[in-house]
Parts: structure tokens; C-alpha cells; sequence
């Protein structure tokens, strides 16, 4: 199973629509800082099952902060990470994962591509899709009960 990461959209719908037709995934996340942009994604591919929580940027939504998934038999703990401090350093996020019993955490809001595999819980920033410059996006595969985090740049 294929899932696409994507956080910190910040109004740029059209990097997303890029990277669901490069990965054809079989489900979105959302991270967070885009909530209006996934509403219209999921107008756009309305098939796709589509997860999300709010970021700081997402004004007036009242959602769950932090959420766990449970994907192919792995729990996948969802945050923008705002509320984690991840600017500051990843222990704290690390430790909330833990509390959790995740295998993998899955948050945005520096805009800088991670993936630790090595960590546990393993630890994934797909960075920022909405990044004029350089957006990014990650894709999250489940294969033979393993987990596979990656990161890639969308390319102009």
C-alpha cells in the first residue's frame, strides 16, 4: 500500500495535484498548514481516502491536533508538530510518538524533508509542497509488514 505525504501546502493546490499523478497512491495525509487546499484536493480526486489534521496556519478548525492511523497493521501517528516544538529540537515529538506506541511519526511545519528509518519510532517530514522554490512531498509504502518512508522533490 502507497500512501502520499504531503504538508504545508499554504494555498498551492497545483503541487498537489502534481504529486498525486506522479505517485498514484492509494491514500493522502495531510500534515497540516493547507486545510482549504484539501478540501479541494479531495473534490479533485474523490476516490482517494484522505487523512489530515489541522496546523497552525488553519485557522478556526476545532480537529484533533494529533491523530493515530492505523495502516496495514502499523500505527502512524499524524501531527503538524506545532505543538510538538519540532522547530526546536525532535525529542519531545519523539517521546509523544513513543507515549503512543507508533511506529512511525509523520509530521511538517519547518518545511524541511526528514526521514529517519533508523529511529524508533521512525520519523518522516515530507518538508513542504507549497515551497515555491523547492516543494517536496513524501511517500509513505507498506510492504511485507515493513514500513518504507521516503521524501522526494517535485520537479518544475
Amino acid at each position: 500500500m502507497k500512501y502520499l505525504v504531503l504538508s504545508d501546502s499554504h494555498g498551492n493546490v497545483d503541487n498537489m495535484v502534481r504529486a498525486v499523478e506522479l505517485v498514484k497512491p492509494q491514500g493522502i495525509i495531510h500534515l497540516g498548514d493547507g486545510w482549504r487546499d484539501v478540501e479541494e484536493l479531495r473534490e479533485l480526486f474523490p476516490s482517494l481516502p484522505l487523512e489530515q489534521v489541522p496546523g497552525n496556519c488553519d485557522f478556526g478548525r476545532f480537529e484533533a491536533l494529533e491523530r493515530v492511523l492505523i495502516l496495514d497493521d502499523h500505527r502512524v501517528l499524524i501531527a503538524h508538530g506545532h505543538t510538538l516544538g519540532v522547530k526546536t529540537g525532535l525529542l519531545r515529538a519523539q517521546y509523544r510518538a513513543l507515549e503512543m506506541n507508533a511506529d512511525i511519526l509523520l509530521f511538517g511545519h519547518t518545511h524541511v524533508p526528514l526521514v529517519d528509518a533508523a529511529s524508533r519510532p521512525m520519523m518522516m517530514n515530507p518538508g513542504s509542497i507549497g515551497d515555491p522554490r523547492r516543494p517536496t512531498y513524501g511517500v509513505l509504502e507498506f510492504r511485507d509488514g515493513q514500513i518504507y518512508p521516503s521524501v522526494f522533490r517535485l520537479d518544475a
